[in-house]
């Protein structure tokens, strides 16, 4: 039967999505969870996968037009078949003449029967699979809101095996979780649907289980074991790979053993086997992987990697059992045009460099040319727009010394890295003094409803972070960053950072800010004028830190002029709310926190 492919929820507050582009057309073929199409959100673009194998037979919704979540996009039949369903795979292997629709509504009232059509019935009522003689699919469990699929990364049990109740059965790997997935009944590994490192869409078949009893019937007829027994030698040789798998990002020292232990196995297969397949895949691993290392490589990887001319056989992938992911040729794309652009110099081109002229830079292709505009960056314009008019926006500009925390920086910031895991940066000690400040005056944290006429003032402080991106200004959020000391913001900082870049950043964590930080220093701009958003009432503005000459109040010497490192703050806030003493309170506070530079505590000093 048709199955219908419909926008999913990317947010609990995210109603609506727009088809940015159709990666299938109209009777093309399509496998269970290939990219599908493109979705834009004012939140998120992400890639939709296909529920089910089949034809793209109808397209509903066309590109550039919006939909609402849970409406239908597209239709895919089943290929050469009047059913497309995962069902009817269980069903091809019982006997046809079961497969009358007439049986079913009795088999599953009784719960008796060995008739296989219980196998489509078992999972919807999964009270009689300890009496039935049919399977028990186990099927890919929702792992979060914004995740939509799943990838194997190792059974724990194998066909034939018996497990009980909410014993571990696999492990499954998604871009945000590593967990174990149980089984929901007792019985006997009848089929194993999704073999090792292959990735599912949530909600598919990943397994079958059935009692004890049932083993033997399912195993009786020859033409269904044939097929799994020539299916499952497939994943066998992968344990290589998968050994170091479950440790990867997770057990950096356990992977260096693992990785120590693979040139030791790879000459003793080399020895009886030299020219056969398993040295090519064990060397894989050792050149950084690759398509025939990685297995499966998504059409966004792809893409991307010829956009950035990347081989994908020179890239380590990052992702379970090597798999190449969109980071990992982004992160190689990096390194080849650094390595390009700064060659080691010998020391005669080195004395030679400064009679070159100095480059040029190379016009962008872009010039003279016109593009459809993004829906994220006609978002923001619809936002900063509206903000400006419905706000009486000010700035206030303050300038502080951070000579002390700059010291402060110089003598942790190594044993902070070593601790943390992260770099030591000034936008941490700018967050901490931030949000101290916002506990003290929560009018610059609060948010106003004049039509009907009150003000809020938050529980806690939602600290918004601008971070620049490919695709435009995006703010993820530090919920409950109040709570947080000056190691915790700083993790928080980049990780948010780096996942909000790679487009891994969900709906959720980009809402609910009651107060945002910009850190418009970053690219050398001493201050500016941030554009606050609606509905929050203030933003603060950090710009670069610059050494100049400053005359300071010295005890011995009265006023001297001595070099400091010194930075402008600049907060933004709606001056229907907020006054100019309160802005000028604030940032006092932050002022005198960053000038007395106390952290030592927090820095372990």
């Amino acid at each position: 039967m048709p199955v219908s492919v419909t926008m999913p929820r990317l947010g609990e507050s995210v109603t609506e999505g727009t088809v940015t582009r159709w990666l299938k057309q109209e009777g093309e073929t399509v496998e269970v969870d290939e990219p599908l199409l493109e979705v834009s959100t004012d939140k998120v673009d992400t890639e939709i996968p296909s529920p089910a194998a089949g034809v793209l037979s109808r397209i509903v919704v066309a590109e550039d037009e919006t939909a609402e979540v849970g409406s239908e996009l597209a239709v895919i039949s089943g290929e050469g078949e009047s059913a497309g369903s995962a069902a009817p795979q269980e069903d091809e292997a019982a006997e046809p003449e079961q497969a009358e629709p007439a049986t079913e509504p009795t088999a599953a009232a009784e719960g008796t029967g060995p008739e296989p059509e219980q196998e489509q019935e078992q999972p919807k009522a999964q009270a009689a699979p300890a009496s039935s003689g049919a399977g028990t699919a186990v099927k890919m469990p929702a792992l979060g809101e914004s995740v939509t699929e799943g990838t194997v990364t190792r059974w724990l049990k194998q066909v034939g095996e018996t497990v009980e109740v909410d014993e571990p059965l696999l492990e499954v790997s998604t871009d945000k979780v590593d967990t174990e997935i149980p089984s929901p009944v007792a019985g006997t590994v009848l089929e194993i649907k999704v073999p090792e490192d292959e990735t599912a869409a949530v909600g598919a078949d990943l397994a079958i289980i059935g009692t004890a009893d049932a083993a033997p019937a399912e195993s009786a007829p020859e033409p269904e074991p044939a097929p799994k027994a020539e299916a499952k030698p497939e994943p066998k040789p992968e344990p290589e790979v998968a050994e170091p798998t479950p440790g990867a990002g997770y057990n950096e020292p356990a992977a260096e053993a693992e990785s120590a232990a693979q040139p030791a196995k790879a000459e003793q297969a080399a020895q009886p086997a030299a020219p056969t397949a398993p040295p090519a895949r064990s060397s894989a691993p050792a050149q950084g992987g690759g398509e025939e290392a990685a297995g499966y490589v998504t059409p966004l990887v792809r893409k991307l990697a010829g956009e950035h001319g990347v081989d994908l056989a020179s890239v380590n992938g990052t992702g379970v059992g090597g798999r190449i992911r969109k980071q990992d040729v982004l992160e190689a794309a990096e390194k080849a045009k650094a390595a390009k652009a700064a060659p080691a110099p010998t020391p005669q081109q080195a004395a030679a460099a400064p009679a070159k002229p100095a480059a040029k830079a190379q016009p962008s292709a872009k010039r003279g040319s016109t593009e459809k505009l993004p829906r994220i960056r006609a978002t923001i314009a619809k936002r900063m727009q509206q903000s400006l008019h419905e706000m009486a926006q000010l700035t206030t500009v303050i300038e502080v010394d951070v000579t002390r925390i700059a010291k402060l920086r110089t003598q942790a910031k190594e044993p902070f890295q070593q601790r943390h895991g992260v770099k030591l940066s000034f936008l941490p000690f700018f967050a901490l003094a931030a949000i101290e400040a916002l506990q003290t005056y929560p009018i610059v944290n609060a948010s106003m409803d004049l039509d009907a006429g009150t003000i809020t003032y938050p529980d806690a402080e939602h600290l918004g972070i601008a971070v620049d991106t490919e695709r435009g200004l995006m703010v993820p959020v530090i919920h409950g960053a109040g709570d947080l000391n000056l190691g915790g913001i700083a993790k928080r900082i980049a990780d948010l950072a780096v996942r909000t870049r790679t487009n891994k950043i969900s709906p959720d964590e980009i809402a609910g800010a009651t107060f945002t930080l910009t850190n418009t220093g970053s690219r050398g701009a001493l201050f500016d004028t941030p554009i606050v958003p609606s509905p929050q009432s203030a933003m603060l503005g950090t710009g670069a830190v610059v050494k100049r000459p400053v005359v300071v109040n010295d005890p011995d010497l009265g006023e001297v002029v001595a070099v400091r490192s010194m930075v402008y703050l600049a907060l933004s806030y709606d001056h229907r709310l907020i006054d100019g003493a309160d802005a000028a309170r604030f940032l006092v506070a932050v002022k005198e926190r960053l000038e007395g530079g106390n952290f030592e505590a927090e820095l372990g000093l």
